[in-house]
């Protein structure tokens, strides 16, 4: 069994969690947001287009983040995400989730 590092392996939400979690410390483009996942993930996760636009998409449709256009740093025409009030209750509720799943796996698999 390998390192997780497409969204695939990932459990059902964690890349809508992972997403919320980038956006928490502010506005974010697409690109950035694929960075900072890469890079706080000691290269780990690598996610592609192919899945991080289709997860901003159904973020966006829930309410749970708002975006604008904006010039990126190498002034070029970007997509920048925030999170909106009800993204940041929904961050909390999925993290506190995540947390609990992450627990009963760990009593499941430490169990004789």
């Amino acid at each position: 069994m390998g390192l997780t590092n497409t969204p695939s392996d990932l459990l059902p939400g964690t890349l809508e969690l992972l997403i919320l979690k980038a956006l928490r410390p502010g506005a974010k483009h697409g690109y950035g947001i694929v960075e900072h996942l890469r890079v706080v993930s000691d290269d780990v996760l690598r996610i592609g287009e192919s899945a991080l636009y289709p997860a901003l998409q159904r973020l966006l449709l829930n309410g749970w983040v708002k975006a604008e256009w904006g010039a990126s740093e190498n002034n070029r025409r970007a997509r920048y995400y925030t999170l909106t009030a009800a993204g940041r209750r929904q961050l909390t509720a999925e993290h506190a989730e995540f947390d609990r799943m992450v627990s009963v796996i760990q009593r499941v698999l430490a169990s004789t």
